[in-house]
Protein backbone atom coordinates (compact mmCIF):
# COMPACT_ATOMS: atom_id res chain seq x y z
CA UNK A 1 0.00 0.00 0.00
CA UNK A 2 1.94 3.08 -0.90
CA UNK A 3 0.64 6.21 1.43
CA UNK A 4 0.34 9.86 -0.32
CA UNK A 5 2.80 11.01 2.46
CA UNK A 6 5.62 9.75 3.91
CA UNK A 7 5.11 8.70 7.57
CA UNK A 8 8.20 8.41 9.11
CA UNK A 9 8.19 12.38 8.54
CA UNK A 10 5.11 12.56 9.71
CA UNK A 11 5.75 10.75 12.86
CA UNK A 12 9.10 13.07 12.93
CA UNK A 13 6.92 16.03 13.18
CA UNK A 14 5.05 14.81 16.00
CA UNK A 15 7.29 13.66 17.76
CA UNK A 16 9.14 17.02 17.57
CA UNK A 17 6.26 18.87 18.73
CA UNK A 18 5.89 16.80 21.72
CA UNK A 19 9.42 17.68 22.72
CA UNK A 20 10.30 13.61 23.28
CA UNK A 21 14.27 14.50 21.50
CA UNK A 22 16.05 12.29 19.62
CA UNK A 23 14.29 13.58 16.96
CA UNK A 24 17.24 12.51 13.45
CA UNK A 25 17.95 8.99 15.67
CA UNK A 26 14.06 8.17 16.05
CA UNK A 27 13.49 8.62 12.30
CA UNK A 28 16.33 6.88 11.15
CA UNK A 29 15.87 3.77 13.37
CA UNK A 30 11.91 3.62 11.96
CA UNK A 31 13.02 3.80 8.34
CA UNK A 32 16.20 1.10 8.90
CA UNK A 33 12.99 -0.60 10.60
CA UNK A 34 10.98 0.21 7.66
CA UNK A 35 13.58 -0.97 5.47
CA UNK A 36 14.04 -4.20 6.66
CA UNK A 37 10.11 -4.89 6.26
CA UNK A 38 10.25 -3.99 2.39
CA UNK A 39 13.47 -5.77 2.24
CA UNK A 40 13.11 -9.07 4.16
CA UNK A 41 9.89 -9.41 2.15
CA UNK A 42 11.14 -8.66 -1.26
CA UNK A 43 14.23 -11.61 -0.28
CA UNK A 44 11.22 -14.05 1.12
CA UNK A 45 9.23 -13.77 -1.98
CA UNK A 46 12.08 -14.08 -4.72
CA UNK A 47 13.36 -17.33 -2.14
CA UNK A 48 9.80 -19.00 -1.87
CA UNK A 49 9.68 -21.01 -5.14
CA UNK A 50 12.69 -22.95 -3.47
CA UNK A 51 11.08 -23.67 -0.46
CA UNK A 52 13.21 -21.38 1.33
CA UNK A 53 13.49 -18.37 3.13
CA UNK A 54 16.05 -16.09 4.35
CA UNK A 55 17.01 -17.62 7.76
CA UNK A 56 17.33 -21.26 5.84
CA UNK A 57 19.25 -19.31 2.77
CA UNK A 58 22.01 -18.28 4.88
CA UNK A 59 22.43 -21.33 6.68
CA UNK A 60 22.61 -23.57 3.24
CA UNK A 61 25.15 -20.99 2.07
CA UNK A 62 27.48 -20.75 4.86
CA UNK A 63 27.38 -24.68 5.07
CA UNK A 64 27.99 -24.52 0.76
CA UNK A 65 31.12 -22.41 1.69
CA UNK A 66 33.00 -24.74 3.81
CA UNK A 67 35.15 -26.98 2.65
CA UNK A 68 33.24 -30.58 3.72
CA UNK A 69 29.99 -28.97 3.36
CA UNK A 70 29.36 -29.38 7.32
CA UNK A 71 29.68 -27.69 10.35
CA UNK A 72 28.64 -27.73 13.95
CA UNK A 73 25.68 -26.15 15.14
CA UNK A 74 27.08 -23.93 17.39
CA UNK A 75 29.58 -22.66 14.83
CA UNK A 76 26.24 -22.05 12.61
CA UNK A 77 24.45 -20.05 15.34
CA UNK A 78 27.98 -17.90 15.91
CA UNK A 79 28.39 -16.98 12.61
CA UNK A 80 25.31 -16.23 11.43
CA UNK A 81 24.47 -14.32 15.05
CA UNK A 82 21.54 -16.07 15.97
CA UNK A 83 20.46 -17.90 19.07
CA UNK A 84 21.05 -22.05 19.37
CA UNK A 85 17.29 -22.32 19.57
CA UNK A 86 16.56 -20.42 15.67
CA UNK A 87 19.75 -22.69 14.76
CA UNK A 88 17.50 -26.25 15.44
CA UNK A 89 14.82 -24.73 14.53
CA UNK A 90 16.52 -23.71 10.71
CA UNK A 91 18.35 -27.26 10.54
CA UNK A 92 14.98 -28.93 11.38
CA UNK A 93 13.10 -27.48 8.25
CA UNK A 94 16.18 -28.00 6.29
CA UNK A 95 15.76 -31.47 7.03
CA UNK A 96 12.39 -31.58 6.37
CA UNK A 97 12.94 -30.31 3.08
CA UNK A 98 15.83 -32.82 2.02
CA UNK A 99 18.19 -30.25 2.18
CA UNK A 100 20.76 -30.79 5.19
CA UNK A 101 21.31 -33.73 7.03
CA UNK A 102 22.66 -33.69 11.25
CA UNK A 103 24.90 -36.44 12.90
CA UNK A 104 27.31 -36.97 15.53
CA UNK A 105 30.96 -35.61 15.21
CA UNK A 106 32.95 -38.87 14.71
CA UNK A 107 35.86 -36.85 17.49
CA UNK A 108 33.29 -35.46 20.09
CA UNK A 109 30.00 -37.34 19.71
CA UNK A 110 28.30 -34.20 22.02
CA UNK A 111 28.80 -32.06 18.65
CA UNK A 112 26.31 -31.93 16.52
CA UNK A 113 27.67 -31.05 12.54
CA UNK A 114 24.77 -30.34 9.74
CA UNK A 115 25.94 -31.57 6.08
CA UNK A 116 24.55 -30.19 3.37
CA UNK A 117 22.84 -32.63 0.93
CA UNK A 118 22.72 -32.00 -3.13
CA UNK A 119 19.43 -30.78 -3.36
CA UNK A 120 20.62 -27.99 -0.23
CA UNK A 121 23.31 -27.03 -2.72
CA UNK A 122 20.81 -26.96 -6.02
CA UNK A 123 18.38 -24.86 -3.62
CA UNK A 124 21.34 -22.58 -2.10
CA UNK A 125 22.78 -21.70 -6.07
CA UNK A 126 18.57 -20.93 -7.27
CA UNK A 127 18.57 -18.98 -4.13
CA UNK A 128 21.66 -17.07 -4.49
CA UNK A 129 20.67 -16.91 -8.65
CA UNK A 130 17.25 -15.60 -7.45
CA UNK A 131 18.45 -12.91 -5.10
CA UNK A 132 21.26 -11.40 -7.47
CA UNK A 133 18.16 -11.15 -9.71
CA UNK A 134 16.79 -8.95 -7.16
CA UNK A 135 20.05 -7.46 -6.07
CA UNK A 136 18.99 -8.31 -2.68
CA UNK A 137 15.97 -6.31 -3.07
CA UNK A 138 17.82 -3.03 -3.17
CA UNK A 139 17.30 -2.24 -6.91
CA UNK A 140 16.19 0.98 -6.46
CA UNK A 141 20.09 2.00 -5.27
CA UNK A 142 23.21 1.82 -7.00
CA UNK A 143 26.32 0.01 -6.20
CA UNK A 144 27.68 2.84 -5.08
CA UNK A 145 24.92 3.62 -2.61
CA UNK A 146 25.10 0.06 -1.17
CA UNK A 147 28.45 0.23 -0.18
CA UNK A 148 28.22 3.76 1.47
CA UNK A 149 25.04 1.69 3.36
CA UNK A 150 27.39 -1.08 4.36
CA UNK A 151 29.85 1.32 5.40
CA UNK A 152 28.11 3.02 7.76
CA UNK A 153 26.31 0.54 9.27
CA UNK A 154 29.59 -0.72 9.97
CA UNK A 155 30.57 1.92 11.90
CA UNK A 156 28.04 1.49 13.82
CA UNK A 157 27.74 -2.49 14.49
CA UNK A 158 31.32 -1.83 15.29
CA UNK A 159 30.81 0.60 17.94
CA UNK A 160 27.87 -1.48 19.27
CA UNK A 161 30.41 -4.66 19.59
CA UNK A 162 29.07 -6.88 16.66
CA UNK A 163 32.57 -7.47 15.89
CA UNK A 164 36.12 -6.48 16.34
CA UNK A 165 37.88 -4.11 13.74
CA UNK A 166 41.58 -4.47 12.99
CA UNK A 167 41.52 -0.52 13.81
Amino acid sequence: MTLEFDPIEEAGRNWTQRGWGADEAMKAATSIARVQQIVQGRIDAALAPFDLNFSRFEVLALLSFTREGRLPMGKIGDRLQVHAASVTNTIQRLETSGFVTRSRDDHDRRTVLARILPPGRAAAQSGADALAEIDFGLRELSAASCRELTEGLAVFRAATGDFVTDG
